[in-house]
């Protein structure tokens, strides 16, 4: 079996989590050379999501941001919330989205054929 690396523009963190899921993904099939992309965007997309949890946990939901005047003098602050809440959001769904489609939750996985389109009957007894 040949072996499947993730693209040079993936970041540290979004490798972490490929080799995390990769392993098992390739084995059963699922994880080929043509979903080298698609299993990058879901690994970046955990990867950015786990960055966002670990900022709202320092910085809080809730943030002083600065205000300024129209000439850039700066006027006191506002309470705000966390613009780290806004990159939780979107890297959640996109996970959801890209994690469904290589079997990453439950029901999914319940639904993954292996690479020549048949299930595996094993998997029956582990979702069943």
């Amino acid at each position: 079996m040949a072996q499947i690396e993730p693209p040079q523009w993936l970041t540290p963190e979004a490798v972490t989590f490929w080799q995390e899921y990769s392993p098992d993904l390739i084995r059963k099939g699922v994880l080929t050379q043509w979903d080298v992309e698609a299993f990058a965007v879901c690994c970046d997309a955990a990867a950015r999501r786990r960055k966002a949890v670990k900022a709202l946990e320092e910085e809080g939901e809730v943030v002083q941001l600065p205000m300024f005047d129209k000439n850039g003098k700066p006027t006191g602050f506002r309470v705000s919330r966390n613009p780290w809440t806004v990159v939780l959001g979107q890297a959640d769904r996109q996970l959801q989205s890209w994690a469904a489609r290589f079997g990453l939750t439950p029901s999914d996985r319940a639904q993954l054929t292996g690479g020549d389109g048949r299930r595996d009957p094993h998997e029956d007894l582990l979702t069943g």
